[in-house]
């Protein structure tokens, strides 16, 4: 180990399969979606070359497709030899680096996130997908001895164009957990019945690759750990799965958990996970290995909880998926002893959102996704300009430190004495804790790059006028509208407020409050439902009420999961389909009525103490046209120009301060 190295277990050398690692970080991909029709795309090249140069010593791909009938078109194609060339030039890249390529050997099977069924599936049993009803082609045995010829084939034809190995994807409800799942697997045939049968898919797929690559390429097997299901893959199951896996000469094992059902939010948990939710679990399937090493994985994000993992000896390797799509450059940085300086992952699960629902991989804290200076200092601006930025959270605070970086004079105006705008509020809240990570490098990177901070003040038009800028960026915000269907009167008196508003004056509270808080919920993202863990620890009695049919709708399905287990495991009440009614009654005796939205029927919701609004937001935008007028040219980036989620916030401020 390297004397001083502050993680000297994490960058101490090691080997798989006969191949040099330089370190034990290895970064485990996601779908990137940036290779259209197959063929490696020069982006999806960068992507992945960012990651070898910032310091990983193996990178885990994304699945390709291998098999006969994977013909998804955003996959690379490894099925055949049409896309060689560029598989070969995204090899090297890799490779060129030091660091070990794999690609992942997966199929979905009856799996499906997006909206409506997939006639195309394929599957163990006719059994339907948990999630959407999906029911599948059941795969016949010489069906699937094709499936296996398939992977083998492409995992040699990977081999051939310079790849060091494949990881097979046997967990999160993949085909290979399915078969293995007595849950999903009903067949009476050789690839059912006891568990020997349902492993059989898996370990005639390791055999086939292994004959057809020889010993010197690296197989690992991302096995199920905890499939959340009693009936699936618990841990006791999955014990006896990694101890036959033991027996067939695989070069690495790491463990997932949550399957593709009502648990599929367990395999990327969100910051109402604790760090490390994995480790116990891991310290105990890994007694199962007969010394196969173990990748740790699961919301680790920070290179000490890395080096603890390895020092006590729970792993030989850790396995970082997020927390590199953040920033690239973490096990270099770390390595170097600047943890300080990485761009930490905040576990809200966009990423894996973007490319499920939009194809399109993108971060919440990292909007230099995939660009050659991903990790590296912009080019200077050809002409310095002075640039003033109006608000300071995410959005504002993006675009000040990036403009600065590059060369320009930048003052950043904040209405508030500390930076992060609204996204501030949520991270005080339960489960948001980890988005303080956004704004805490942005100002740390606008101090280095000379940002002046004038914070506390509400800027206005003659402060703008008297810098006389180049540019001015306004990063406003916005506020939640009055709901309609509460009397207008109600807004001017301040009687009812928006959740936003309301939420500070609560959090300083820590006794236990009589009665009911409500929150009239016309916003359906992460923020409101974080609001309402928050109440539940304060007052007896929660309610949602909404005009829609359920909550969270405006969330990705793995975050909507998480906030359904934990609204109805705390007993937080949802009145859906619903609109508060206003009456004296409420007033005088604090009892709020809502009418379901198509019968006008009524509830009543007695002894509320605490009643708030979240609605959609308009901009704050009113300096605008002042500014415009006065020929100052004016940018309107991230909630000053529409209301969206952090990730548009921290890319629109990017791509001005960058285009400055």
């Amino acid at each position: 180990m390297e004397e001083g190295q502050p993680y000297p277990h994490l960058f101490s050398p090691f080997q798989l399969a006969g191949r040099h690692l330089r370190n034990r970080v290895a970064h485990l991909a996601i779908l990137t979606a940036m290779s259209p029709g197959g063929q490696v795309s020069d982006r999806h090249i960068q992507y992945y070359l960012n990651r070898a140069r910032g310091g990983a010593a193996m990178i885990v791909a994304e699945p390709v497709n291998m098999a006969p009938h994977q013909q998804v078109s955003i996959k690379v194609n490894a099925r055949d030899d049409a896309a060689m060339d560029s598989l070969k030039r995204w090899a090297a890249a890799v490779e060129g680096e030091d660091c070990r390529l794999l690609a992942q050997v997966q199929d979905a099977g009856r799996g499906r996130h997006a909206p409506g069924r997939n006639f195309e599936a394929v599957g163990a049993a006719a059994l339907p997908d948990d999630i959407s009803w999906t029911m599948p082609h059941v795969l016949s045995a010489s069906e699937l001895h094709v499936m296996i010829e398939g992977f083998a084939a492409g995992s040699r034809r990977l081999q051939a164009c310079g790849f060091s190995g494949i990881e097979i994807s046997a967990g999160h409800g993949h085909i290979f957990a399915q078969f293995m799942s007595p849950w999903a697997n009903s067949r009476e045939d050789e690839f059912g019945g006891d568990l020997e049968g349902r492993m059989r898919l898996l370990l005639e797929t390791i055999a086939a690759i292994r004959a057809t690559c020889g010993r010197g390429f690296i197989v690992g097997v991302k096995a199920p750990g905890d499939d959340g299901l009693a009936a699936s893959i618990p841990p006791t199951v999955a014990a006896e799965i990694v101890a036959r896996l033991a027996r067939t000469g695989i070069d690495y094992l790491s463990f997932a958990q949550g399957t593709h059902a009502r648990t599929l939010d367990m395999h990327v948990p969100d910051g109402h996970w604790p760090a490390l939710p994995f480790r116990e679990l891991t310290r105990r399937l890994r007694a199962h290995a007969g010394g196969v090493p173990v990748m740790a994985l699961g919301r680790i994000t920070d290179p000490a909880e890395a080096e603890g993992i390895l020092a006590h000896g729970e792993a030989e390797m850790v396995g970082l998926g997020r927390a590199l799509i953040t920033d690239p450059a973490w096990p270099a940085k770390a390595a170097a002893g600047h943890a300080r300086d990485i761009r930490y992952c905040v576990s809200a699960n966009s990423c894996w959102h973007q490319v499920t629902a939009l194809h399109k991989l993108a971060c919440d804290n990292n909007p230099r996704l995939a660009e050659p200076e991903e990790s590296r200092p912009l080019p200077p601006a050809t002409v310095r300009k002075r640039v003033v930025v109006i608000g300071a959270g995410v959005a504002g605070l993006e675009a000040a430190w990036v403009a600065a970086s590059r060369g320009h004079e930048v003052t950043l105006f904040g209405r508030s004495p500390e930076v992060g705008g609204k996204l501030r509020l949520h991270a005080s809240l339960p489960g948001g804790e980890a988005l303080s990570s956004i704004y805490d490098f942005q100002l740390a990177e606008a101090q280095k790059a000379g940002v002046r901070l004038e914070l506390g003040v509400d800027a206005e038009f003659e402060d703008v006028q008297g810098l006389q800028p180049d540019a001015v960026v306004l990063a406003t915000g916005s506020s939640m509208v009055w709901p309609l269907c509460l009397p207008a009167s109600l807004k001017a008196e301040g009687y009812v407020t928006d959740l936003r508003t309301a939420l500070p004056g609560v959090l300083g509270v820590s006794a236990r409050q009589r009665g009911t808080a409500v929150i009239f919920d016309q916003d359906h993202t992460d923020g409101t439902y974080c609001a309402a863990v928050a109440l539940h620890r304060r007052f007896e009695r929660v309610v949602i009420v909404t005009p829609r049919e359920s909550i969270a709708q405006d969330t990705s399905m793995v975050t909507r999961q998480g906030i359904h287990r934990r609204v109805n495991m705390l007993g937080i009440d949802v009145e859906a389909l619903s609109e508060p009614q206003w009456t004296e009654g409420f007033e005088q005796e604090g009892r709020l009525v809502c009418a379901n939205i198509y019968t006008g029927r009524e509830r009543e919701i007695e002894n509320v103490a605490f009643f708030a609004y979240a609605t959609p937001r308009a901009p704050h935008n009113e300096l605008a046209a002042p500014l415009r007028a006065a020929g100052f040219p004016v940018h309107l980036i991230g909630d000053a120009k529409v209301a969206r989620a952090p990730l548009a916030a921290t890319a629109e401020g990017y791509a001005i301060g960058r285009s400055l």
